[in-house]
This record gives structure tokens, sequence and C-alpha cells, in this order.
């Protein structure tokens, strides 16, 4: 790259075509001369940079934008995104059931698909099946294997993410260290015949792995509550988790562990999948209910019969789903004081009034009144579709990065 060093918005040495797309993707800057000004850089310098990005085709000229001169003038051009130049595949797993879906770049399904996929199966077997489903959402689309830029994937359990493995998930028997990338890669490459995605012209299509707590709660901050610096969404299904999303990032601790509430000891003597007594997974998931309301002599096999159970207006299942809302409402008191969230959403099986009345009940009587002051606490508003959307938008926003523009666009000689 040629140009004199300038005022990197990113606080580098030097303004990078990476930082010009992420200035106008976060439309702090959309024209040329708004780009000169916020950078440093000069007309010829931006001029360089942005050529690269028309040349990938991530960038395209939009509508004359208002005219700022005092004396007139032809107005400036603006620059955005462009994304039709590729597609996102994403999956949301759950223990006992999976979606897919084909998304834009933008965040739009185009296609989705869902079914039984469980998790015990193993990885061999559930990676393999959702690839096909990834095959099929091309087909129906009509989308080249070589349109996909990215692939990312929700599972639930605690995810390293520099390596996207998980690390001693309690509900995902034999998945422990496995290489989720590399055989969802390889099966996706097997069922499309085509190993390689379009942005180094040789890899395979890249993966990206997280919780999918994390992703839900990603999914549903990006689109409906951007502004909100503190953000924690709690899923209540097969087990408890939670995803918290501060200053518009994924917290995820030190390993990935963070959010992992359902194994926040409540000093019963319920035994947990996790082999340890009086978690709060144990006495309040969509599990544990489904689990007491059977030995009511109501059948219920998992949280996604209380589910059922719950939107038929069932009295027995009403009842337990507040007494759940009750205990975890309970530990969310602490985890209100602690991070100080402007939204705390519920998601997953339980998420309804019931469940939402027994949190409330116990997160103010618990929670000091300075933590809930400007505290919402709220049902999820995307439904299933949560960490579909979540996991697209982590895909967009890793490959789309600044130090990774760089990369992409070195790969494909521009």
């Amino acid at each position: 790259m040629t140009g004199k060093p300038g005022r990197t918005a990113r606080g580098g040495a030097q303004t990078s075509a990476g930082d010009l797309l992420d200035l106008v993707r976060s439309g702090r800057a959309v024209t040329r001369g708004a780009l000169q000004q916020m950078t440093g850089l000069s007309r010829a310098t931006v001029g360089q940079r942005l050529d690269r990005l028309f040349r990938a085709g991530w960038l395209r000229e939009g509508a004359g934008g208002p005219v700022d001169s005092p004396l007139g003038g032809r107005p400036a051009i603006t620059l955005e995104f462009d994304g039709s130049h590729a597609v996102v595949l994403a999956a949301d797993l759950d223990t006992r059931h999976a979606r897919a879906a084909l998304l834009t770049l933008t965040g739009e399904i185009l296609a989705e698909r869902s079914g039984a996929l469980v998790v015990e199966d193993g990885p061999e077997v559930v990676l393999d099946g959702l690839a096909r489903w990834f095959a099929e959402l091309l087909t129906e689309t009509g989308h080249s294997p070589a349109a996909v830029c990215g692939t990312g994937l929700g599972v639930p359990g605690p995810v390293d993410s520099e390596t996207g493995r998980v690390i001693q998930p309690p509900m995902m028997s034999g998945w422990d260290g496995y290489d989720i990338r590399g055989r969802l890669s390889r099966a996706f490459a097997e069922h499309t015949s085509a190993g390689t995605g379009i942005d180094t012209g040789t890899s395979p299509v890249p993966v990206f792995v997280d919780n999918d707590a994390n992703l839900m709660a990603y999914g549903e901050q990006r689109t409906g509550y951007q502004d909100c610096r503190a953000f924690v969404l709690v899923k209540v299904s097969t087990g408890i988790g939670a995803g918290v999303v501060v200053d518009g990032a994924l917290y995820r601790g030190v390993d990935g562990g963070a959010g992992d509430l359902g194994h926040i000891r409540v000093g019963t003597d319920a035994l947990c999948r996790c082999g340890s007594y009086g978690c709060l997974a144990a006495v309040a998931s969509g599990g544990a209910v489904a689990r007491r309301l059977t030995e009511a002599g109501v059948p219920a096999a998992s949280g996604s019969d209380v589910r059922d159970l719950l939107a038929a207006g069932h009295p027995e299942a009403a009842a337990l789903a507040r007494e759940a809302g009750r205990r975890v409402g309970d530990v969310l008191a602490t985890v209100v004081t602690l991070l100080n969230p402007g939204v705390l959403m519920i998601a997953g099986d339980l998420a309804g009034t019931p469940f939402l009345t027994g949190v409330r009940e116990l997160l103010y009587q618990r929670a000091l009144p300075r933590s809930t002051a400007h505290l919402d606490v709220l049902t999820a508003r995307l439904g299933e579709r949560a960490g579909l959307i979540g996991a697209g938008a982590l895909v967009v926003e890793q490959l789309y990065a600044p130090e990774r523009v760089e990369e992409r666009l070195a790969a494909l000689g521009v």
C-alpha cells in the first residue's frame, strides 16, 4: 500500500483499507471527504484504498449526499457496503433439535431448515447432518457454494473462541475438545463438492463456533438494542445459560466459560446432568420442569414439551414455570447487581408470562433498587431465529474486521 501515514480511527500508525471499510460499514464516514477528515489521509491515498475494496466487490457507490458547502456544488457520492457479494451459512444446535439458515451479509434470512438432530449422537453425525442441510439451502436458493464467505454455529456448551472447540460441556457427551471447525468444513465440502470459499480461493470456508446463548444475545442486541451498553440474555431450555454483550462486544470470559448460570449452586440436593448436586439447571431448567410435570402425571419429555403445554395454558405447567422463574430470578439478582445491565432478556422454551413473572418477583425483591432503576426485563424479540441471526452477524463481524480485511484482500490479489 502507498500513501503517507495517517490518523487512524482504530489507534494504529496507518489507516488501512480495512479501517476505511469499517468506517463506511458503521456509518461514521460514508463519503470520500468524510473518510479524509476522519483519518487524515490524503485524497489520493483514500482513493487507492477504496479502489481495492471496489475491486473486491465489497463497496459500491450510492446516492449523492447533502451538499455541505454554503457555496453549493455537486452532492458528494456516498459509499455503501455491498451486502450482495456473498452469503453466510448459520446453524443453531440445541440438545435435540437444530435450525440452519442461509443469510445475506446484512442479516436477512433467505432460507432456513429445522429438524431433529440429537447432540448425544456425536459430532460426526450431527455436523454431517448440518452440512447436508447447508447444501440443500444453497440448492434451494440457487447460490453456489463459492458464494459462501463463512459459516457460524451455535452450540449448547462453553466454547473456546480461539479454537472453536467446546470445553467440558455438561450436555454434549463426546464433543469435548472435538475439532468442530475442521469437521464441519470438510462435511460441507463433501456435500457440495466445493472445498474452497471466496475469501482466499484456496482455503476452506471459515467456520466460527460460539455458545448458543452468546449468539442469541448478540443477535438480539445487534438488531434491537444497539444503544444498550450492557445487555444480558438468559436462555432457559434443556439447560440454563446466559450471553452478555458489553459495549457491542460479546463477553466470553477467559476461556469461553462466562454465562454458565445453570451450574451455580442454589442449595438443593437435586442431581444435575453435569454430575454435581444443587445446580440451578437441576431445578429450574426446561428439563427440570418437564421432569416434575411427568412425576405429577403430565407427560413431558423435554423443555419443548413444556413450551407446548404453556402455550396451551396448562395450569400445572404455568405454576411450575413461575416457580422456576423465581429460582432463576434469585440468581439473576446477583448478576444484575454485578453487571448493571440496561436489558435483561429471557429466551428459550420457558420464556413466557409465568416464568417472566417469577423472575421479576425475586429479582426486584433481592436486587438493590439502584441496580434495577434503569433495567428492562423482557422476553426475546427474535424467537427461535435469534441464534441464527447472531451467528450470521458474528461471521460478518469477524470476516470484515479491519485486520481480517487486509488478509483477505491480499489473498484475493487486490
